[in-house]
């Protein structure tokens, strides 16, 4: 007699056969929840890692050590690096206090004051520049001297021969050199990492100086004279009676590019609008001199808003026969004066005071070309200034692979200046960087100069992202640039509030609306979205270039 279990495998063929035919599915079903279950297992175990565990230390392990083997680079990219996958991530870096000894971020940033003192103090904007030598300064101090003692006695002397033909008081408009002059200490301060030191006290004093001082002379400015009244209107370079500025000369022999209001702050450049006919702002003149100081970039020359004269300060003042003659007086009996080229030649494309006080800007001028010389290079994205052409870099996404072979874009870092140059471009809405300038005398790695900021703050509603092609295209960024760009994304220092701020400094009342100054902030957000685009396409070794570097024997946090 058989056992029952055989028996009942005897008496049940097909239920077996059925059993064997689904053992597979059930194999199949179980493996599919072990891998669920690790899946899970992973994600908690990440989370535990990468999330609780740091808090959990931060709160109830903190560790105090100011110890000195800190890397901005390299060990710590799992932390300091963590650029996109945390927002809240620590932009903090540590910096030095005059003993030596690291001080932590907590420290700087707990500055009692305003927003833009706290942003000042962060450790992001407190990161040292190696020890200047003589030469790496644009000027040495006894020729530059020497050359202006000079350029102010031959000043005087042409005064004098003028004022005797005009039978002018000679004495009216007699200067004296003042090594100590705010402007001689900016134009002596200038070296080969910016115009000017963070924390430079002079640049305020240049700013209320220029806001004050008196105006002794108005000219046309260098490349309006150059003109010689005649334009070639064949070729759509400059916008039609939107292109005014003078040179004015101060009692302290001090230099002032002159741009007058020519816009309402509330009005936005039309649509149909191309580039190279848009008005030039004096508000964005003086808005860009902010932006660009609270990035830390510091290559736009101070700018400072003033109501002018314009019978006293430029008609009075100004021995230019050409500029006399283009006064007038409107039917609302108002001053008011053009430019001197032909095609701007007329009365409707004129500026008015009201009846003689006109609101401006006044950029400080650099060192002449006579002791400072500087190139004029054309941007690599320079736009088209036609009506229908297109430039390669519009059509061509590779673009950059072509820039990066050429001298001097294959080397160095001016490709990566060139990029901040286009972000600060894009958060000030500016198409018209056609050229860009370097001191001669710094090379190759010479900073860049953002002159000519006035076609910006045109548009607050519309974020031209074509601006930023060299960005997209190029998909690298300096890490100083990121960092205080993120640190700018924060609600503690967000840019907007930041800029309402600065700007209260300035002379003139309400210098952007409200409108322009959170479109910074929009701006900022597609800057920083452009980035991490590229760090997922590429990964962020290839798009973040460290520029920050500590010196080990010091403990110093550096920037290259």
């Amino acid at each position: 007699m058989l056992p029952r279990r055989k028996k009942r495998l005897l008496l049940s063929p097909g239920k077996t056969q059925s059993l064997q035919q689904q053992s597979p599915g059930i194999m199949w079903m179980r493996r599919d929840r072990l891998v669920v279950t690790l899946i899970l297992a992973t994600g908690f175990i990440a989370d535990l890692y990468f999330n609780i565990l740091p808090k959990v230390q931060e709160k109830y392990f903190k560790n105090d050590c100011t110890c000195q083997d800190f890397k901005t680079t390299g060990e710590s990219n799992s932390s300091s690096r963590d650029y996109w996958q945390n927002p809240s991530t620590d932009t903090r870096l540590p910096i030095t206090s005059e003993a030596g000894t690291l001080l932590s971020a907590q420290t700087q940033t707990g500055a009692i004051g305003s927003q833009l003192q706290r942003l000042f103090s962060h450790p992001l904007y407190n990161i040292q520049t190696p020890d200047l030598r003589p030469e790496e300064y644009l000027l040495q101090r006894e020729e530059t001297l020497n050359y202006y003692i000079r350029k102010v006695s031959r000043w005087n002397r042409h005064q004098r021969y003028y004022n005797t033909a005009a039978n002018i008081s000679a004495t009216a408009q007699v200067v004296s050199f003042e090594p100590e002059s705010s402007w001689v200490k900016f134009h002596m301060g200038i070296n080969r990492y910016a115009l000017y030191s963070r924390d430079d006290p002079n640049i305020d004093q240049l700013l209320k100086d220029m806001g004050k001082i008196d105006i002794i002379n108005a000219d046309y400015t260098q490349d309006e004279k150059i003109l010689k009244g005649i334009c070639d209107c064949t070729q759509v370079v400059k916008p039609s009676g939107h292109h005014l500025k003078l040179s004015l000369k101060f009692q302290d022999f001090g230099k002032a590019m002159f741009k007058p209001m020519r816009q309402e702050r509330d009005e936005e450049t039309p649509e149909d609008f191309f580039y190279f006919i848009d008005f030039q702002r004096h508000n964005a003149e003086i808005a860009a001199f902010h932006l660009d100081r609270i990035l830390d970039f510091r290559r736009v020359p101070p700018v400072v808003g003033r109501f002018i004269n314009i019978t006293k300060d430029i008609l009075n003042t100004t021995r230019s026969e050409d500029l006399k003659s283009v006064f007038f007086t409107s039917p609302a009996n108002n001053v008011c004066f053009f430019a001197k080229c032909l095609y701007m030649c007329k009365t409707e494309y004129a500026v008015c005071g009201n009846p003689d006080m006109l609101e401006g800007s006044l950029s400080a001028y650099v060192p002449g070309l006579t002791l400072a010389p500087r190139f004029s290079i054309p941007n690599p994205w320079i736009r088209s200034y036609t009506f229908a052409n297109k430039e390669e870099w519009e059509v061509n996404p590779h673009y950059c692979d072509t820039i990066k072979q050429l001298y001097p874009y294959n080397s160095g870092n001016r490709l990566l200046n060139i990029i901040d140059m286009a972000i600060f471009d894009f958060l000030i809405g500016n198409m018209d960087r056609h050229h860009y300038e370097i001191f001669t005398k710094f090379g190759d790695d010479g900073f860049l100069l953002h002159f000519d900021n006035a076609r910006g703050f045109g548009r607050h509603s519309r974020d031209e992202i074509s601006i930023l092609a060299p960005l997209t295209q190029c998909c690298i960024v300096k890490q100083s640039t990121l960092l205080r760009l993120k640190l700018l994304s924060q609600a503690e220092f967000r840019l907007s509030d930041l800029m309402r701020e600065s700007l209260l400094r300035d002379n003139l009342p309400l210098v952007l609306t409200e409108p322009h100054l959170l479109a910074l902030d929009r701006r900022l957000q597609r800057i920083l979205k452009a980035v991490q685009k590229c760090v997922k396409k590429y990964g962020e070794p290839h798009v973040v270039a460290e520029d920050i570097t500590e010196t080990q024997q010091h403990g110093h946090v550096t920037a290259r």
